[in-house]
């Protein structure tokens, strides 16, 4: 860490790490390291989702099922769909609900996750990972 060795590492720490066999080219930002069967990746999820406002920083218009905005969790980001419950049409600025997410690509993912959605330089929504599927 910054020129020095360290035994141990924790959480928050940036460091520098020689895994045998792994090459540079291997890994993308996102990747995490874990341990064996400790995490698992997921393409769905379920999520309490609040849409920012435009007084906020967020959108001004609504949007429906399939919008695809960028997700952030920890250092990935990963395009997804948003999909919404039946009895919702549209969800307005300011609105907080519960919705289901299918991403492009697999990422790992934990129950309890926050993320934040983004549609190109504007941040329009928060949430956290209620239910992986």
């Amino acid at each position: 860490m910054f020129r020095k060795s360290l035994d141990i590492a924790e959480v928050g720490d940036n460091v520098g790490v020689l895994v045998k066999a792994v090459k540079r080219d291997d890994v993308r930002r996102g990747f995490i390291l874990a341990c064996v069967n400790t995490i698992k990746s997921y393409i769905n999820f379920k999520a309490k989702i609040y849409v920012l406002t435009k007084k906020e920083g967020g959108r001004h218009k609504p949007f429906i099922t399939n919008y695809t905005p960028q997700f952030f969790f920890r250092t990935a980001n990963m395009t997804g769909s948003i999909i919404l419950p039946e009895e919702v049409s549209a969800v307005m600025p300011g609105d907080s609900l519960i919705v289901q997410v299918k991403l492009v690509d697999r990422v790992p993912l934990n129950i309890g996750l926050r993320f934040v959605m983004r549609e190109g330089n504007l941040t329009i929504g928060a949430g956290i990972i209620l239910e992986l599927l």
